[in-house]
């Protein structure tokens, strides 16, 4: 695995940002608190890539532990450009769903991050707003499979379990839409770190675009069918990105998952993408490449 340092890795964090200037800095509210997943590691991180990024200003909110009183529990979504997800757990009050909701519906950018995925089996509209999800007692009701097959998308409607994810390991993520001003301009095909390839995801799947896939390898317990690891989709006026990547802070100091976060929280906040350059070090096909934005 290729780790840049010094000199090298001022140079890829200034090719990174370099167009990061190019408009007033959007508002960004991180949602955490509760996670089957280390939040408590990674909020910071993802607060310190957003931020130095120089694109977005960054406030957090913190839900009550697991198990303690969700009622107060309301953070004021409309404040901001892009609310972003790192939280996996209890169901939030009923007039902070509204508020959300109604906070995409209206024009708001979300961005759901790996487990965030796993959220809220039950609340239909957060289903409808993030198209796929996992694990929660999901399955054959809560929507089809998406595969992408023959270099076509399948709604898969075959009964099963929705959510799974085989051993942690590196794999190759391959453009689906080169297009999409996410993609444009990054590599057809780049390796990931080390991390949990979600597969058998299930949901509305409504107004779903596939970004980028990744082979679920049936050698490393996988679906052995090509998988969704980056999406969008509309609700209403709203635009959402939605990455599967990023279970810890090995996944997360990718260069590929940093970069596409970063453009994929751009563009749900605004519809366009700024941050166009590909550091130097963007991964290829075989080698993963890793920065740790924190120091």
């Amino acid at each position: 695995m290729f780790r840049s340092a010094g000199l090298s890795a001022l140079l890829c964090l200034t090719a990174l940002f370099s167009t990061a200037d190019a408009g007033d800095k959007l508002k960004l509210l991180l949602v955490d608190g509760q996670n089957n997943h280390k939040w408590e590691q990674t909020s910071p991180f993802l607060i310190e890539l957003f931020e130095s990024s120089g694109r977005f200003s960054v406030d957090r909110a913190t839900s009550p532990a697991k198990g303690e009183d969700m009622s107060g529990f309301h953070p004021d979504f409309a404040k901001y450009d892009v609310v972003v997800s790192n939280y996996n757990g209890a169901l939030w009050p009923e007039q902070t769903r509204k508020d959300f909701v109604e906070f995409v519906k209206s024009g708001g950018g979300f961005v759901s991050v790996h487990a965030a995925n796993n959220s809220f089996p039950q609340w239909p509209e957060y289903n409808v707003i993030i198209g796929l999800g996992g694990w929660g007692g999901r399955n054959e009701n809560s929507g089809p499979y998406v595969r992408i097959r023959d270099g076509e998308v399948v709604l898969d409607k075959t009964p099963g379990r929705g959510g799974s994810h085989g051993s942690r390991h590196e794999f190759i993520v391959e453009t689906f839409d080169d297009e999409h001003p996410i993609m444009k301009g990054l590599p057809t095909a780049w390796k990931h770190t080390a991390d949990e390839l979600y597969d058998r995801l299930r949901g509305p799947a409504r107004n779903l675009n596939v970004l980028a896939t990744a082979y679920s390898d049936p050698g490393t317990r996988g679906s052995g069918e090509r998988e969704p690891m980056l999406m969008t989709l509309n609700y209403g006026d709203g635009r959402v990105f939605h990455t599967v990547l990023g279970h810890d802070l090995t996944a997360m100091q990718s260069v590929g998952f940093q970069v596409t976060l970063l453009r994929g929280t751009e563009w749900a906040a605004t519809g366009e993408v700024t941050l166009t350059d590909v550091p130097e070090n963007f991964p290829g096909k075989e080698e993963s490449s890793s920065r740790d934005v924190t120091k």
